[in-house]
């Protein structure tokens, strides 16, 4: 047995320093990946004002769309917190700290992510064709996303 293997009897062989940056290598994927989400539905929610039919909406609709943009820039904001704190913690020698809050921080993005999407779908819906079809299709995506990046994960993580 090596090194490596008895300091943290882990079966790949990793210090924990290098098992840490593996894990926050990964998050930081992860992130990559919704952070495009977020900014292709942030992008497709800002452009909606300058299309002619935005001034024919209802007070109600103009006021759930400002929902939607503020929500976009809350995501966005909890997918690049991990890379300010790795900024200020860098060289601190509290890389188990930052893997935790990243952890945290990316499972909150996806939760968040998928509000958005589910609510993008209610807008539009709405907009398109009626506030009772937006609210049955709504309900049936909400179920559909949290099944998806709630349930499905943690059932996985029991096996």
């Amino acid at each position: 047995m090596d090194q490596k293997t008895e300091t943290t009897g882990d079966e790949r062989g990793e210090t924990e320093a290098e098992r840490e940056d593996r894990k926050f290598n990964d998050l930081l994927q992860e992130l990559r990946v919704i952070q495009t989400s977020a900014q292709l539905t942030a992008g497709f929610l800002l452009t909606l004002p300058f299309q002619q039919r935005f001034s024919e909406l209802s007070t109600g609709q103009h006021r759930f769309y400002l929902t939607l943009v503020v929500l976009a820039a809350v995501v966005m904001g909890v997918v690049l917190s991990p890379v300010a704190i790795h900024r200020e913690l860098s060289g601190q020698k509290v890389k188990d700290r930052v893997v935790t809050a990243t952890h945290v921080l990316t499972r909150v993005a996806l939760i968040l992510l998928g509000l958005l999407a589910t609510a993008t779908v209610v807008f539009v819906f709405d907009v398109v064709v009626e506030l009772e079809a937006a609210v049955t299709v709504g309900a049936a995506l909400f179920v559909v996303m949290g099944g998806l990046l709630v349930v499905l994960p943690r059932v996985l993580a029991r096996d």
